[in-house]
């Protein structure tokens, strides 16, 4: 059995060690991951179910759960494990994800960009506009993740007129710049896009 220790870690950190962990298993075998707040839990339930594998868990006590995911011979350790062959785009608008608390919504953008790194079908294009054009730049909380995304392959674009209407045009840290009509081009060509 592997043994996770998810304690204190925010989504969707069990549930990326908890599948990366499932990979690695051979045949028959189990991942336990310790997570201490019930949303944690819930999502890990809701993944083994997803993967059609079993899964229990227990409280242990207050906000420490354990939950139990085994995989059995021939099951498979993910929902998606196919390459996709389609355009997928992913065009960022805001520095934030959501509306509301500012704070939360920086958490859930930072999240989403470090979640991508971890999928196993890779956009083709993440465009960044308007605000989005701030998570490109020097000192960017999501930089590290979108040079893992750029060395992965996956085209960085970010507005010029965006960066420098928030005169950010020389802080760019990755990708390229990019303009309207290149924009409209991905947009447009995009067999599946996402707008977060």
């Amino acid at each position: 059995m592997i043994k996770i220790d998810a304690m204190g870690l925010a989504c969707p950190l069990p549930v990326i060690q908890t599948k990366k962990a499932l990979r690695n298993i051979e045949g028959n075998g189990s991942v336990e991951t310790m997570v201490d707040n019930e949303s944690s839990m819930e999502n890990l339930l809701k993944m083994a179910k997803e993967m059609k594998l079993e899964s229990s868990y227990e409280k242990v006590e207050e906000h420490k759960y354990k939950v139990v995911i085994t995989k059995g011979e021939g099951s498979s350790a993910s929902s998606n494990d196919t390459v996709s062959t389609d355009k997928m785009v992913i065009a960022i608008s805001s520095d934030r994800m959501g509306e509301g608390i500012d704070e939360l919504g920086d958490v859930l953008i930072k999240g989403f960009i470090y979640t991508l790194t971890e999928m196993e079908v890779m956009p083709t294009t993440v465009l960044f506009y308007n605000g989005g054009a701030k998570l490109s730049v020097e000192d960017a909380p999501t930089l590290e993740d979108l040079k893992t995304l750029e060395k992965m392959g996956v085209e960085i674009l970010t507005c010029g007129t965006c960066l420098n209407y928030y005169n950010l045009g020389d802080k760019l840290a990755v990708g390229e710049v990019t303009n309207m009509y290149t924009i409209m081009e991905r947009l447009q060509g995009a067999d599946k896009l996402i707008r977060p």
